[in-house]
């Protein structure tokens, strides 16, 4: 992790002090995780540069802005700053606490009070059903976007849905929002192949001195969708008693490729990390006649289902 740069604490004792008039040197301290001694240096470094930071002593003290300062408007952190974009673009995130809360507030408070105020009212009133999309952490999510604009090779360390664990270097081409989940398109030197990752079972990131250059003319949202249902640890094909043109209205990306076998018949092909998800919520979905011709996992799943369903009539 980066070390944070002296500026980068004064700016945030700034927002602080702008934000609560009359703190106290122990509670910057407290909100920055330092002492107090090293809170007044960063007050004394806003003075020196002609911030006029007042002072007020006694039990009812602490520190203010004086009058006329012109401030920017608002001082996002990294964090906060990729919040509202993840917010924004997938409509998921909490508004009332972390990142996206701490932004918010800063730009209700900075909006004029015929617009500031019914802003936080709807605030305080209104509410959204929780999602129950898994968010990934901001940290990782900064870190591939990073990697993706310097185009630098980055070793990742990965945790399946089945909860195997692994690390590789990867070549991180794009990161991409579908429905609500983040994908990392990257080419895995591991394997020697495009692979998709979800961004939310990343556990780490570390940037490597390596470059890369991705493919020319490269279209991530496609080529995302054509890889979903590539390179998970087990093994699935399906025929289904049906022509391709009536299955294929039926089949998401994350399925597997769909292949005609000929006038009548079809044959389904992926991977999964999930059997018991694909036999479940997949395959027990579709409206036709099938047989699993692999991989052993997924037919024991599918079997499994047939004999709960069995059972219940």
């Amino acid at each position: 992790m980066a070390a944070v740069s002296p500026a980068s604490r004064a700016l945030r004792v700034l927002a602080l002090i702008q934000e609560h008039p009359g703190i106290t040197a122990d509670r910057l301290a407290d909100q920055l995780g330092v002492t107090a001694r090293a809170a007044r240096r960063y007050v004394a470094m806003l003075r020196e540069a002609e911030v006029p930071v007042e002072s007020v002593r006694g039990p009812y003290g602490g520190y203010r802005l004086g009058r006329g300062i012109r401030l920017p408007p608002l001082v996002f952190t990294a964090t906060e700053a990729l919040g509202l974009v993840m917010a924004v673009l997938d409509g998921s995130h909490p508004v009332d606490t972390g990142p996206v809360g701490d932004a918010l507030g800063k730009l209700i408070r900075a909006l004029p009070e015929h617009v500031g105020a019914p802003a936080a009212t709807i605030r305080r009133h209104a509410s959204a059903a929780p999602t129950r999309l898994p968010r990934p952490d901001p940290q990782w999510t900064i870190a591939l976007v990073t990697a993706v604009a310097r185009r630098r090779r980055v070793r990742l360390g990965y945790r399946s849905r089945a909860g195997a664990e692994w690390l590789e270097e990867v070549d991180p081409w794009a990161v991409v929002v579908r429905h609500g989940l983040w994908y990392l398109l990257c080419h895995s030197h591991r394997v020697n192949a495009v692979r998709t990752y979800r961004i939310d079972r990343v556990a780490s990131v570390a940037e490597c001195a390596e470059t890369f250059e991705p493919p020319p003319e490269l279209d991530p949202v496609p080529l995302l969708e054509a890889h979903l249902g590539t390179g998970r640890e087990f093994e699935t094909r399906v025929v289904f008693a049906a022509p391709y043109e009536e299955v294929a209205r039926f089949v998401t990306p994350p399925m597997g490729r769909l292949e005609p076998l000929d006038g009548e018949r079809c044959l389904l092909v992926g991977s999964t990390s999930n059997p018991a998800m694909v036999a479940g919520e997949w395959l027990s979905a579709m409206p036709f006649d099938f047989r699993v011709e692999g991989g052993p996992e997924l037919r024991a799943a599918v079997s499994s289902l047939a004999a709960r369903l069995a059972a219940a009539v």
